[in-house]
């Protein structure tokens, strides 16, 4: 494994868990009023993004990272949009 992969491969790790603590707070407290709802949509479209781009250079740390950050991003966004329902 080259420098650069790992680097890729740590960065897109860091990235990807960095919304966790944020999704275990939500469930936890059901409390959302304070989170943007455009921000996790734009990370969402982002990471969306990084996932095609991977995808067309057949870079799989940036496709299996994105791909998660993706649906953790959603999940959040989906906290979000049903919590502030009520």
């Amino acid at each position: 494994m080259t420098l650069d992969n790992l680097i890729g491969i740590v960065a897109g790790i860091l990235t990807t868990i960095g919304v966790l603590p944020q999704i275990i707070k939500a469930i936890r407290t059901k409390k959302v009023e304070d989170v943007s709802p455009s921000m996790f949509v734009l990370l969402c479209l982002g990471v969306g993004l990084w996932t095609v781009y991977g995808i067309m250079k057949n870079d799989w740390p940036i496709i299996i990272t994105n791909s998660i950050s993706f649906t953790l991003n959603g999940m959040m966004l989906y906290i979000i949009l049903t919590q502030t329902k009520d």
